[in-house]
């Protein structure tokens, strides 16, 4: 992006708001990411004006930031989409915001910004609403909420074009988990839709989402997170269904991802593809393959690489595919040797972040953690904590058991250092602006509370279990009011009631019965090989709750044993 901008950027950091504080003028925070293509869009048509760069820079303090990089900071002053404009006083409250900006409205706002400064001052600034509320609204967990979000879902189900909601249409990729065994029809219709027109069907993966509720306006770049996401919701229905109108897009999109978003030189996974030129998308094979390929950002990011290797190892169980196994295996050894230690994940890869595509000169390049603070310890994200947990929890279960030492150092590290009250704030309190005012995601709170059930069945250490259903519970006060985009607090919820079912193998990763565990039609199951101390060598047994089936020797015998747990 430099030379998109005329804009003299600085880094986030204590410098810029010093800075800002001395010159008493407000900061312009620029929200960006390289897969953005309304981001490139208001360099070329607003920063890059000369006027209004030099009215930025003489008035302001620009500040850049990759929020991909930054999830810290996005997730406090993100405006609703990207890129997000926004304005701050210098200690790091918010004056006023907006998403893209054309020339005429960044000139109306950078006047509007202005004056109410020198009218007001710090006085306009404000903190955001997710950041005054102290204490999440804690309740009962019932089989209400399992009922309540069945019903958003009915609701805001789309008769026509599948999916939910209206515009934009995302695909929800949690949504459709939760439905394939509550509402099959719906769920397997919006498979449908966003299998239909989400999917490349040149170059494979995924499109990120549609404008219209039509499906039409796709937006043509591809993140690893939502694609490793598809992959596993798709392997997920495959295994409901037997249908390869199923298990062909997350095998296409796993060949997308071991191709062009694959980082050879780090053995991991690259994080997003930018969308490139429309007209591109639009051309026959042969054209196409002629055009040039929209650049990759490769840089290697902790939380992405732990959602494809789930969805790796998901698809791996239900088919034996090897290179998804062997691609999975590459990116855990990677994870698990570069990017954790004594149970704290680092954000992203020291090796990938130099020269990354379409950074501005204003990005960090040096920490992709980096807060602001002076402290030399990489922060501990919720988001990627909860992520690895079930990446390594999904390894465990279809691998072989070595990385449950890692799992539940990574559970421990993140317990003692993010839990406040019975549920868990997203990063340390430390760094400038509001990274040092806590905040409590829901999204990744039941992420990690997920991974914390499957944690408890493979260990048998029933504190994980405890410590998720406090979790959970510290947000049942609000559970009516929650949207379909958060399915999986109910699929939490109604796995912590009912007792996730739990199949323990007392035989070795890959083998028959092994294989027959994993091909159980419940997705949301937990198998446990090398179960000696549970069950006698070469034989399974199913569980849920106090239920114990009898011991099977055979695929055959176990999949009929599954009706006597369920009844």
């Amino acid at each position: 992006m430099t030379d998109r901008t005329r804009v003299e950027w600085r880094e986030w950091g204590q410098d810029a708001f010093d800075e800002a504080s001395v010159a008493d003028v407000p900061v312009l925070l620029s929200l960006t990411a390289t897969w953005c293509e309304h981001c490139h869009a208001m360099d070329d048509e607003t920063y890059a004006e000369p006027r209004i760069a030099a009215n930025v820079n003489d008035s302001f303090v620009p500040v850049r930031v990759d929020v991909d990089r930054h999830p810290r900071v996005r997730d406090r002053y993100n405006m609703g989409g990207f890129p997000s404009t926004v304005f701050l006083a210098p200690n790091g409250r918010v004056l006023t915001g907006a998403g893209y900006l054309g020339p005429d409205g960044m000139r109306q706002v950078l006047d509007s910004v202005r004056t109410m400064w020198q009218t007001k001052g710090p006085g306009a600034a404000r903190v955001p609403r997710s950041l005054r509320e102290d204490d999440p609204p804690a309740g009962e967990l019932t089989a209400d909420v399992e009922a309540a979000m069945l019903g958003q879902l009915t609701e805001t189900y789309d008769e026509v074009a599948g999916g939910w909601g209206g515009s934009p249409k995302f695909p929800l990729p949690d949504a459709l988990e939760f439905a394939l065994k509550r509402d099959r029809e719906m769920a397997l219709r919006s498979f449908d839709a966003v299998g239909a027109n989400l999917l490349d069907e040149y170059d494979g993966g995924f499109y990120r989402f549609a404008t219209e509720r039509d499906w039409a306006g796709l937006q043509h770049e591809k993140l690893l997170d939502s694609n490793a996401a598809l992959v596993r919701a798709f392997a997920n229905a495959y295994l409901h269904t037997g249908r390869d109108a199923y298990r062909e897009p997350a095998e296409r999109t796993i060949e997308y991802l071991t191709t062009t978003l694959w980082n050879d030189e780090v053995d991991a996974f690259a994080n997003s593809q930018a969308p490139g030129e429309d007209a591109a998308h639009g051309l026959d094979a042969t054209d196409r393959a002629a055009a040039a390929q929209p650049p990759v950002d490769d840089v290697v990011l902790a939380g992405p690489n732990a959602l494809a290797i789930e969805g790796l190892c998901t698809y791996y169980a239900y088919t034996d595919d090897e290179r998804a196994r062997r691609y999975a295996e590459r990116a855990l050894e990677t994870l698990r040797t570069d990017l954790l230690e004594g149970g704290v994940v680092a954000h992203a890869h020291d090796g990938t972040l130099e020269g990354d595509v379409g950074s501005s000169n204003g990005d960090d390049r040096r920490d992709a953690d980096a807060d602001g603070s002076d402290s030399s310890e990489p922060p501990c994200l919720l988001a990627n904590q909860a992520r690895v947990l079930a990446a390594l929890t999904a390894a465990a279960s279809t691998l072989g058991r070595e990385p449950l030492a890692d799992a539940t150092s990574v559970a421990d590290a993140t317990i003692e250092r993010l839990r406040d009250g019975d549920s868990f704030v997203d990063g340390p309190e430390r760094g400038v602006g509001l990274l040092e005012r806590p905040l409590r995601p829901l999204d990744s709170n039941v992420a990690f509370a997920d991974a914390l059930i499957d944690l408890a069945a493979l260990t048998g250490t029933d504190r994980y279990r405890i410590v998720a259903r406090e979790t959970l519970a510290d947000f049942a006060g609000a559970s009516d009011r929650l949207g379909v985009q958060v399915a999986r607090y109910a699929t939490a919820t109604a796995r912590l009631l009912g007792g996730p079912l739990v199949v323990r193998v007392g035989d070795e990763p890959g083998s028959d019965l092994h294989r027959g565990a994993l091909r159980i039609a419940d997705h949301e199951k937990v198998v446990v090989p090398e179960a000696i101390d549970d069950v006698e060598p070469g034989t399974a047994l199913i569980e849920r709750g106090d239920r114990r089936s009898d011991p099977a020797k055979t695929p055959e015998q176990l999949s009929q044993r599954l009706q006597s747990v369920l009844e």
